[in-house]
């Protein structure tokens, strides 16, 4: 039986199933360590702007603990957000064979990750270099980075993107594992004749005509969704048979209701909960993610609409875009910030029902490879990797 500690910020929808999966995996005895409680307390979430507090069960399921967090401003939003002083005493208390971080860039997690050496240090992350960053700092941060990966005996990569950055800061291929970014899909797949009688049912209340191919984005109206770009998009195609649907709220929601005006086709929904995420994706014909910047570091939205066997249009800054879209085949790519390509993505998208419709059973393909039982795999793999490692070392 191997003793594996996480650590992790807070609660997060898409993890909490992945730990009910490890938890239920023979020869794992796992515990998770919460830096913070945002997400099973109602908090505001400062990206829809709204108090939220997740309608599905959070740390059900798996052994956790709450470490007590004593900044001033706790949260995800800042270096201090999370100091948490008993969490090297709450961790050695265990006792694991080794310790998966699934982040490091807080007060915490440094001192932390500086300081622990009863047993190995594996990293899970997802960030990437799809958007290059220059200048003097971004220097300095990419050497300091590549000091702190040496303190980890292997990493957990998400994809491929993911991937070359572990690599350009570093890290020798034999470190690298796996471990992709997954949903809960069974739960998104699991209902489809229910889930589709739910989303017809919402899209006459939003006011939808059933012939009508919906284009549908959700998540937080923040700048990096860009949002505006999909409304100027949606506008420059004039598609006459198809609609644009947004789901969500945030800072930019005012803007966004001004940009779209009175155009009779350009809906707006409200923050759905992850119930009704499933009835969400399903009310559309394809999913648009056209975020901007470094900081879209996979796309999780995109497996889930992929879930429900949805197409996909991404741009080029979104993580997932290399390893869950193929184009022509489930989706397609466009250059982010070039509003003209994504208006000719979605002309070519809706063009063809039937084509739509083979795309979207190549999503539900592609995704199925995205599951909990091989991002344990590949965690799996890190472990033995470094006992195979041990093993070799002169005693």
């Amino acid at each position: 039986m191997k003793k594996l500690a996480i650590i992790t910020s807070h609660p997060i929808q898409y993890n909490a199933p992945w730990f009910r999966h490890l938890a239920a995996q023979p020869g794992i005895d796992l515990k998770v360590f919460y830096l913070w409680d945002f997400g099973v307390t109602s908090r505001v979430d400062p990206g829809f702007k709204q108090a939220v507090t997740w309608d599905i069960p959070l740390l059900d399921g798996y052994p956790h603990e709450l470490v007590p967090n004593v900044s001033a401003d706790p949260g995800t939003h800042h270096f201090m957000g999370l100091q948490n002083p008993a969490l090297t005493a709450r961790v050695r208390a265990f006792d694991p064979d080794a310790v998966l971080m699934m982040t490091y860039n807080y007060a915490s997690t440094h001192r932390f990750l500086w300081t622990w050496r009863a047993s190995p240090l594996i990293f899970r992350g997802d960030s990437h270099d799809l958007v290059p960053r220059v200048g003097l700092k971004q220097l300095g941060r990419r050497v300091g980075l590549t000091l702190l990966m040496k303190r980890f005996a292997a990493f957990l990569y998400v994809g491929q993107a993911n991937h070359r950055y572990f690599f350009q800061h570093g890290v020798p291929a034999e470190r690298l594992f796996f471990a992709p970014h997954a949903v809960d899909n069974a739960r998104f797949a699991g209902e489809p004749v229910a889930t589709r009688q739910a989303a017809a049912a919402w899209r006459r209340e939003l006011g939808i005509p059933e012939a009508e191919a919906v284009i549908l984005s959700a998540g937080k109206f923040e700048p990096k969704k860009r949002m505006n770009d999909l409304i100027r998009a949606f506008v420059a195609a004039d598609l006459p048979e198809a609609g644009l649907l947004l789901v969500g709220s945030g800072p930019d929601e005012g803007a966004l209701r001004a940009l779209a005006g009175s155009h009779p086709r350009i809906r707006f929904a409200p923050f759905q909960n992850q119930l009704q995420m499933p009835r969400t994706y399903a009310a559309g014909e394809v999913f648009v993610m056209a975020s901007q910047g470094p900081n879209e570091t996979w796309g999780l939205a995109v497996n889930e609409a992929m879930c429900l066997a949805r197409p996909i249009v991404v741009s080029d800054h979104v993580g997932c875009a290399e390893d869950l879209v193929e184009p022509e085949e489930n989706g397609l790519i466009f250059p982010n910030g070039q509003v003209p390509a994504l208006a000719r993505c979605l002309t070519q998208a809706l063009k063809d029902r039937a084509r739509l419709r083979n795309w979207g059973e190549r999503s539900f393909a592609i995704v199925s490879r995205y599951s909990y039982a091989q991002t344990t795999e590949g965690l799996q793999q890190a472990l033995r990797h470094h006992d195979a490692e041990r093993s070799r070392r002169p005693r």
